[in-house]
């Protein structure tokens, strides 16, 4: 798998394939922002997709492609809650059924969701079990598609089509500042805007307690952590996926660290001036530009709010 690769191509003909079902989601403004941080700031606010997340871009379009005798079989998928909701709700506008393997912690609020839209929740303990290795067996079990959350060429380009959207509307940047969890989105999205913006500089983020992805750059191979604890469910991974990994080696310019009381104070910004409500995982592009941990700090920058799914009551728990 980690010879396959993604292209500027592959991004766009995913963009064609998926425009319609997916939302172009907007790109906000602030000065106030801008005045904070001293930059000039394009948020891509994911937070606005169907499904509350960036997830269904690449979960659609890689099921679109499925055979539709594999369609009306189902198909499969394990996550913690945003690929959850995305494999579901593109099987219900698809035709078809979905099977989620889903943490027995996953928050409450993106497990109803996922059954909301019509799927099937089997739950497994995120901290003792390989979720892969599960979602396999019990893929193969039931003859259905395996629909991984990045490890696909044809996720990873669906994700990347969000970058393509904020370079189209924004012109060239100096930065991209992306959350880094598995990998996918920051692999699509590194594909398209080093392509589209030579030069360009791609900056991951990921919580202090989850970062495979920097310690896996730094030793040049994919190094496992413990299933890491911290506010950014989305990012509680032991490690990079087997196939984004080389794409991000190869074009992220680096990875930077944010902690959970960072994270949240860039989730009450982000609800107290620009309106709109993040999840913390959503919010680790953000909480890094605020906390000063950019440097050198780009002229024009853009981040991408990944995803807004949260509960109230979690939301007012970690803003309280």
């Amino acid at each position: 798998m980690s010879g396959v690769t993604v292209t500027l191509a592959d991004v766009q003909d995913a963009a064609a394939r998926i425009k319609g079902a997916v939302h172009r989601t907007p790109v906000l403004r602030s000065r106030t922002l801008d005045a904070l941080v001293g930059a000039e700031v394009h948020l891509k606010c994911e937070n606005f997709q169907r499904a509350g997340a960036f997830k269904f871009r690449g979960a659609y379009h890689a099921m679109s492609r499925l055979a539709p005798e594999q369609l009306a079989r189902g198909v499969a998928a394990f996550s913690s809650g945003n690929h959850a909701q995305a494999v579901a709700l593109a099987a219900r506008e698809l035709g078809s059924s979905a099977v989620i393997l889903m943490p027995q912690d996953a928050p409450r609020s993106k497990r109803d969701a996922t059954e909301g839209y019509g799927a099937e929740i089997v739950t497994y303990d995120r901290y003792t079990g390989d979720r892969a290795e599960i979602g396999a067996r019990l893929a193969a079990g039931r003859g259905l598609a395996l629909i991984p959350p990045y490890d696909h060429p044809h996720v990873i380009a669906g994700q990347g089509t969000a970058a393509l959207e904020l370079i189209e509307e924004t012109g060239p940047l100096d930065a991209l500042l992306t959350p880094v969890g598995g990998g996918g989105l920051m692999a699509g999205s590194a594909v398209a805007a080093t392509a589209l913006v030579p030069g360009i500089r791609m900056i991951g983020v990921e919580p202090e307690t989850g970062d495979d992805t920097r310690r896996s750059l730094a030793a040049g191979e994919r190094v496992r952590i413990p299933v890491p604890r911290t506010i950014a469910d989305g990012q509680a991974l032991p490690e990079p996926g087997e196939l984004t990994f080389p794409i991000n080696r190869r074009l992220l310019d680096s990875v930077v660290l944010v902690g959970d009381d960072e994270i949240k104070a860039a989730m009450r910004l982000a609800f107290e001036r620009l309106k709109i409500v993040t999840e913390p995982s959503g919010a680790t592009a953000l909480a890094a530009l605020l906390a000063g941990a950019v440097d050198p700090l780009p002229r024009r920058v853009g981040v991408v709010i990944s995803g807004g799914n949260i509960g109230l009551d979690r939301f007012l728990e970690l803003m309280a």
